[in-house]
């Protein structure tokens, strides 16, 4: 994250960002997504003990299955590649990339030390929702990392857009996004609530570690600095005033 220029707007803050190094972001992004699907779907093939099926809570009750779900659901794999796209170097790329890794992995642990499945829900033929079962089936439930990677990615949006000045709009759109997407898991039906909220308490603390991680290593030393070039320059000023004045008196 970077400090914009005093007069400049966040939307062209984050152009700037946006297209730094993105010949190294684009693949990165896209090979991270393969990779973390090649993990997703070994597990979810072999099982490493009996699955177990997640209960029902009146939550899952009180949400119907809703056609239109399955747009903001998929959209999460364009929205997790915000927040490394407005990354500015790479060193800081390769820490996300650890961050959300590592976040990743706890889930994919959960998956094989505890694996469990939705119950089985009767999707309309010929619509996006039975799409799903050919892209993303019900099992590797619990914690759902949809919601895991979705409200990750929320924080860091927010952080990287107060970052650059950004408004409430900008701040309000960003978390719309992220609850469309929470959402969008229990009205597909693709998880239940117990899930949402395993998979939202892992997102958000590993969002924050990463973050709290990241202000430390890269903000910090930015900060130390700054005194440093203030000092050096308020001294010359002196100097020159003290100079001054000796030649009037």
């Amino acid at each position: 994250m970077t400090t914009p220029h005093p007069t400049e707007s966040p939307a062209r803050a984050l152009n700037k960002l946006l297209w730094r190094i993105w010949w190294l972001k684009a693949p990165g992004s896209a090979l991270f997504i393969w990779l973390f699907f090649e993990a997703y779907f070994f597990l979810l093939r072999f099982p490493h003990s009996e699955v177990t099926v997640m209960p029902l809570t009146w939550l899952d009750g009180a949400i119907p299955m809703q056609w239109w779900a399955w747009v903001p659901y998929l959209s999460l794999w364009f929205y997790t590649c915000l927040p490394p796209a407005l990354l500015p170097g790479v060193r800081q790329l390769l820490y996300y990339g650890l961050g959300v890794g590592s976040a990743c992995l706890v889930g994919l642990l959960c998956f094989y030390l505890w694996p469990t499945i939705v119950p089985a829900f009767a999707r309309p033929p010929g619509t996006g929702l039975a799409l799903l079962n050919g892209v993303d089936t019900a099992g590797n439930a619990c914690p759902s990392l949809h919601v895991a990677i979705a409200v990750y990615s929320a924080l860091w949006l927010h952080a990287q857009l107060r970052q650059v000045g950004a408004g409430r709009n900008w701040l309000a759109a960003n978390w719309a996004w992220c609850l469309a997407i929470v959402y969008s898991t229990l009205a597909t039906k693709q998880h239940v609530a117990l899930d949402v909220l395993a998979g939202a308490l892992l997102g958000s603390v590993g969002a924050l570690l990463a973050l709290a991680g990241y202000r430390r290593w890269f903000a910090e030393p930015a900060a130390r600095r700054t005194p440093v070039v203030l000092l050096d320059h308020a001294a010359i000023d002196g100097n020159h005033l003290a100079r001054d004045v000796g030649r009037l008196l």
